[in-house]
C-alpha cells in the first residue's frame, strides 16, 4: 500500500496520474493481481490516496519496484501534488 496527502481539489487530477503512471504499471508487470486506487476527504481541505496492490509473491514486486522493494517508485509529477513525503506498506495475506 502506496499513501499520500493532496489537496482536496488536486484529488482528480491525481488520481487519473497515479492511475497512468503507477497503478499502471503494476498492472502490466507479471505477477500482478490486482492494482486499485483508493481516496477519502480528510480535514482541512486535504484528501488521502492509496495504490493498493495484490501481487503473486516478494519477487512479482521487485519486477515492478526493483531490489528494494522498500524504496518508492515516484513518478515526475509526484511532488506537485503531494503534500507531504509518502508511506509505503507491505503486508503479507495470509489465506485461511
Amino acid at each position: 500500500m502506496w499513501r499520500g496527502v493532496v489537496a482536496a481539489e488536486e484529488l482528480a487530477a491525481y488520481s487519473a496520474y497515479v492511475d497512468s503512471t503507477g497503478v499502471s504499471g503494476y498492472r502490466e508487470t507479471e505477477g500482478n493481481r490486482a492494482a486499485h486506487i483508493l481516496t477519502r476527504q480528510l480535514d482541512e481541505g486535504t484528501a488521502e490516496i492509496v495504490a493498493f496492490s495484490l501481487w503473486d509473491d516478494i519477487e512479482a514486486i521487485r519486477r515492478f519496484a526493483g531490489e528494494d522493494i522498500d524504496a518508492m517508485v515516484l513518478y515526475p509529477e509526484d511532488h506537485d501534488y503531494l503534500l507531504s513525503p509518502p508511506t509505503l506498506v507491505h503486508y503479507r495475506v495470509d489465506e485461511w
